[in-house]
């Protein structure tokens, strides 16, 4: 048949028409199933989990309530340290109760940065504190607290006659604070919080026996009491035992601070310099900063020439028998992962100025080219040369890295005590920004960078 337009015409109008009536036959269908069929969400929620996602599930669970009690009560056998071989709970003790010295009383243990779990008070303990009926002047009422295991981040080791003879320390020590809802340095935990008030270096210097140090280093007793004494409040070297390097070429401490452990989910590196991972940095803390009995190995810090100390002590290869870490280090990560960044009290920062300053962040002063939000670091391999922070390579050049991490912001206003950056040469935030506008010319103006402060407090 030859096709003319008299004939295609009625054609092509059937063929649009089947067409047409197929697709409003289809639409017509679908539509109906879907008024019939719950939605996605809904039908998530009616059927029961499957085997698997309950194990998911029940796994999950396992592991934050197991890193949980590492974080805080887990002294990974550091006690041989501690206790055994520094002698540091005798100090606490005092002659009175079998140690040496005046011992530590409640009021200087608060004064140093310790901090007292309220949770672990009885209730008629924590009445007569309150009416000023308990002895916060006796280095008795310390052990008391000991014994409670009241004291957040230490452990105290008591024979059968009540005795402290021995003390560990745990994750807690460092990275976690209370939120000081009974008194000033008493109050419920805050995991993962910098504890920026703890004097690591005044407590280590209490210890009656720093031969530990002095044999590891070669120097004395008073050279091991003055590098301690030079960190302050809320900071902590933990490279001095693998470089040896005590001070800064300037003559400053070499100590860094104390860093949050929360909002770590998503993050690849940790610690100021990127050393590695979460795990990574709990096995090297733990097995040869707290002196737990575990297992680390990194081959970068045999090399001699960066770390003379390690090279010759071994720290590179540890492995202690029996190895209390290892077995810790899965929940431990999973609980750090868990903690989330705590938000900013309400009232705390201008809403209106920090609604101006993310726009600040995000475009003029370009802040989040990396802090990159919702992570507020790079996604990634999250390091940058001291050259592109504007800062000298002193602790930089202390890392198998050579580098500095992009720092996570979320929690921000939680840990400005001691200052900002690695060794808290910034003052304060105002002190940052003012920083990098003259780095990268950035010309923000006064208004700006009052705004960009203020979103910088809200994260």
């Amino acid at each position: 048949m030859t096709l003319t337009s008299k004939t295609v015409f009625p054609v092509a109008v059937s063929l649009m028409l089947g067409l047409n009536v197929a697709a409003w036959w289809h639409v017509s269908i679908q539509t109906d199933l879907a008024a019939q069929a719950p939605s996605n969400g809904a039908r998530q929620a009616a059927a029961s989990p499957s085997a698997a996602d309950r194990l998911i599930t029940d796994y999950a669970q396992q592991m934050i309530a197991q890193g949980r009690q590492t974080f805080r009560y887990d002294t990974f056998g550091s006690e041989a340290f501690w206790g055994d071989a520094l002698q540091l709970h005798r100090a606490i003790a005092g002659a009175k109760s079998g140690g040496v010295g005046d011992g530590v009383s409640p009021k200087a243990a608060l004064s140093i940065g310790l901090k007292v779990d309220v949770d672990a008070l009885p209730t008629a303990l924590q009445a007569q504190i309150k009416a000023g009926k308990v002895n916060l002047d006796d280095p008795a009422t310390t052990l008391a607290l000991l014994k409670l295991n009241a004291v957040v981040g230490v452990t105290g080791l008591f024979d059968a006659g009540g005795s402290l003879k021995s003390m560990g320390i745990q994750c807690a020590f460092c990275h976690s604070t209370v939120d000081d809802s009974f008194a000033p340095g008493i109050g419920k935990r805050l995991d993962g919080w910098a504890n920026r008030d703890l004097n690591v270096g005044g407590i280590v210097s209490l210890a009656p026996n720093l031969k530990p140090f002095t044999d590891l280093l070669g120097v004395d007793a008073a050279t091991v009491r003055k590098v301690l004494g030079s960190w302050g409040p809320g900071r902590f070297d933990a490279e001095l035992d693998k470089d040896g390097k005590a001070f800064r070429p300037d003559g400053k401490q070499a100590g860094t601070l104390i860093p949050p452990a929360f909002g770590l989910a998503g993050v690849n590196l940790h610690t100021w310099t990127g050393f590695g991972s979460v795990p990574y940095w709990n096995a090297y803390v733990a097995a040869t900063e707290m002196h737990g009995s575990g297992t680390f190995f990194d081959a970068r810090l045999a090399t001699s020439a960066q770390y003379p100390v390690a090279s010759r002590s071994g720290a590179a290869n540890t492995r202690g028998t029996p190895d209390r870490v290892t077995s810790k280090l899965a929940a431990l990560h999973f609980y750090q992962l868990a903690i989330p960044a705590p938000a900013p009290p309400s009232g705390s920062f201008d809403k209106a100025a920090s609604t101006r300053g993310k726009a600040i962040f995000d475009a003029k002063a370009k802040c989040a080219s990396c802090h990159v939000p919702p992570l507020y670091t790079e996604p990634g391999n999250n390091l940058h040369t001291p050259a592109e922070v504007g800062v000298d390579a002193f602790q930089a050049d202390r890392s198998p890295t050579h580098m500095y991490r992009t720092a996570p912001l979320a929690g921000l206003w939680s840990h400005q005590r001691g200052g900002f950056y690695h060794d808290g040469r910034f003052a304060t935030l105002r002190e940052v920004v003012d920083h990098y506008d003259d780095l990268f010319k950035l010309g923000l103006t006064e208004r700006e960078k009052a705004d960009l402060v203020e979103y910088l407090k809200s994260l």
